[in-house]
């Protein structure tokens, strides 16, 4: 993967080792849109201790972690997806990564079981930001930008996602991937 110098709707924000956020610290967040209305994401690797069906009630059994998409809007579920035109209404925001679509056709395709684990992430809320929030927070350099993969949007190992697309961009930022959390405890 390559570091991008700006963000668009697609690209991946790659938090700098140094930020501290509890939000956002060693996090990797998939942008869904990017204008001069603002920036909505979700957080790509921080699943949580809860099941989708925990959450969510007169939905199909389907056995999923939901993950915290951001600190906006966590009463409500949102989705990512491989499954295009499947689900009508759903808008692809990268190439083979899919957002949104018909709640009602995606019960249906899970209770069929016509819909894979590997092909769907479920996400409480979402990260936003401001018209030229982002910016701003790019140039006290905070992220990285790099383009989405689907990949690394469903990746199977969410704990160590942040440093696996650090490593992808190449050497000058694979050791970054290895910086210690804490460096005093170095």
């Amino acid at each position: 993967m390559k570091k991008l110098k700006n963000p668009i709707a697609g690209s991946l924000l790659i938090s700098e080792p140094f930020l501290l956020d509890s939000y956002f610290k060693r996090s990797v967040v998939l942008l869904s849109e990017h204008d001069e209305k603002g920036t909505l994401g979700f957080i790509l690797n921080k699943p949580t201790d809860v099941m989708l069906n925990e959450a969510v009630e007169d939905f199909p059994p389907f056995e999923s972690p939901l993950y915290f998409g951001g600190p906006v809007e966590t009463d409500t579920l949102f989705y990512l997806h491989t499954m295009g035109d499947q689900l009508p209404g759903s808008r692809e925001i990268a190439p083979g990564i899919w957002f949104g679509g018909d709640y009602d056709q995606l019960k249906f395709l899970i209770d069929t079981g016509q819909i894979g684990h590997d092909q769907i992430r479920f996400y409480a809320g979402y990260s936003g930001w401001d018209p030229k929030q982002l910016d701003n927070e790019l140039k006290e350099k905070s992220w990285l930008v790099s383009n989405a993969t689907p990949k690394f949007t469903f990746f199977d190992n969410p704990k160590v996602l942040w440093s696996q697309v650090l490593k992808s961009m190449g050497n000058e930022y694979a050791i970054l991937a290895n910086f210690p959390e804490d460096p005093n405890l170095n």
